[in-house]
């Protein structure tokens, strides 16, 4: 006997949280392209929905708290720190712009 399960998509709680829809009805291209970059590049360390793991808690005000200034968070994205990795040369510098804007606005 073979039996099919079909169902529709559901969000599960260990999803990387969505881009809000904008005031204009669209998403913003920026912090979609952050999400993406996070969901394949962070999500295993820092969370899928930044509340840490082996990387440090980036949700809820984390990261902003830690790093008031983005400059600062985008400099430890390219160079890294203890076992966070230098992403310098595998995202570009747009990459790490979208990433820093989707975990400042989106996760907290």
């Amino acid at each position: 006997m073979l039996c099919v399960v079909v169902g529709l998509p559901v969000a599960c709680a260990g999803d990387v949280p969505e881009v809000p829809v904008g005031p204009g009805g669209t998403l913003d291209a920026e912090l979609v392209l952050g999400r993406d970059i996070y969901e394949r590049r962070c999500a295993n360390c820092h969370g899928a929905d930044g509340g840490g793991g082996t990387g440090p808690k980036l949700a809820d005000g984390s990261v902003v708290e830690q790093y008031p200034d983005p400059a600062d968070q985008r400099a430890l994205i390219v160079d890294g720190r203890n076992a966070m990795p230098s992403f310098d040369g595998r995202l570009t510098s747009g990459e790490i712009d979208a990433v820093v804007r989707y975990t400042r606005e989106v996760l907290d």
